[in-house]
């Protein structure tokens, strides 16, 4: 197992993404373990989704020590400034334009924000030299590969979706500058995040709302689609653990430098077949007081195809997680399914 070699103790720390479900969640941790680090927050705030959740997360983040600023990946002017003004030591990029459905339909907001975005953030780490770049990519890599579990030495170079391409795009590009400017890069390929105040285009999310508008439910692929659902506690403590530890940077046999670059899965390697997952969100509704004990399920779910861009399986190999930084994602589907439909009762009663 590696021993860390960044103290996140008094670090400059910038957090994309900070309003996001992922993002927000990290920056909790982040300043109840180290309290007297200096965190920058970015976000755009856009409208994919309800930004109501977004003020929300952010007004369950703010702290002496920690500093939101609003503004687009996509601009890099911004991104220069921030550098120069904050010298960070460590940078999390989380911010991107998230969703493989929606990558169908409106394509050009997953090349500004999850290409250019990216880039600008690479270009900022090459002039700012940083100690650590620890960035999102996703499960969705590995496209329509038939060997499970996903390995991260498994070949990823058969996207079936845009945002997926973008992501391996990110990969790709964090290894050309580790090679290039000797920048520590570490990737980590999320997946299905789920849980309290997540992101209502997810599954477990947008079926909760459906069946409490009294709407009809899709299951994709006949309910034959296995996920490897991850909480998001989870999923933020594996990105604290590999922020402690930046590839080591080497010269190789022609003098130039291995690049110092990683990727890691951070799942629970326990996929879920989808229709027990709706099964398990069924019954934690009703514990939660959200539906009805007669609810006819039954009534409101169909069965219908694959759609385009989707894969029947996600299953991490998180070998490498384990041997390197002593953690695995455990989770259980119920229990993360609960702490959600308990956040969801109390968010939307308030309102």
């Amino acid at each position: 197992m590696f021993n860390p070699n960044i103290d996140l103790n008094g670090k400059s720390i910038l957090v994309t993404g900070s309003a996001g479900f992922i993002g927000s969640n990290l920056v909790r941790l982040l300043l109840k373990e180290y309290g007297d680090a200096r965190i920058v927050g970015l976000d755009n705030m856009n409208d994919y989704y309800d930004v109501r959740l977004k003020e929300e997360r952010l007004r369950s983040t703010e702290h002496p020590h920690y500093q939101f600023i609003k503004g687009n990946l996509a601009d890099k002017e911004l991104i220069e400034k921030l550098f120069t003004d904050y010298c960070f030591d460590v940078v999390v990029n989380l911010a991107a334009q998230a969703g493989v459905r929606y990558s169908i339909t409106n394509p050009d907001a997953y090349i500004e924000s999850n290409i250019i975005g990216f880039y600008n953030i690479l270009e900022a780490c090459r002039h700012h030299p940083v100690q650590h770049l620890v960035y999102a990519s996703s499960s969705s890599v590995y496209g329509s590969n038939k060997k499970v579990p996903y390995s991260t030495d498994d070949k990823v170079d058969n996207p079936v979706s845009l945002y997926a391409a973008t992501k391996k795009s990110n990969e790709l590009l964090a290894h050309a500058y580790s090679k290039l400017y000797n920048i520590p890069s570490t990737g980590l390929r999320f997946f299905t995040v789920y849980g309290p105040g997540g992101r209502p285009d997810m599954a477990y999310f947008s079926f909760t709302n459906k069946l409490v508008n009294g709407e009809t439910i899709k299951i994709f692929n006949y309910g034959n689609c296995r996920r490897d659902f991850t909480y998001v506690d989870d999923i933020v403590e594996g990105v604290r653990r590999v922020m402690q530890h930046a590839p080591e940077k080497e010269v190789g046999d022609d003098g130039l430098p291995v690049p110092p670059y990683a990727v890691y899965n951070i799942g629970n390697s326990h996929p879920e077949n989808l229709l027990d997952f709706v099964t398990i969100l069924q019954e934690e509704l009703l514990r939660a007081g959200i539906l009805p004990a007669d609810y006819d399920f039954n009534a409101h779910k169909e069965l219908v195809a694959m759609q385009p861009g989707d894969v029947p399986v996600t299953y991490a190999d998180t070998t490498a997680l384990e041997r390197d930084f002593g953690f695995k994602p455990q989770t259980p589907l119920r229990e993360g399914l609960r702490q959600f439909a308990q956040w969801y009762a109390g968010f939307y009663q308030k309102r």
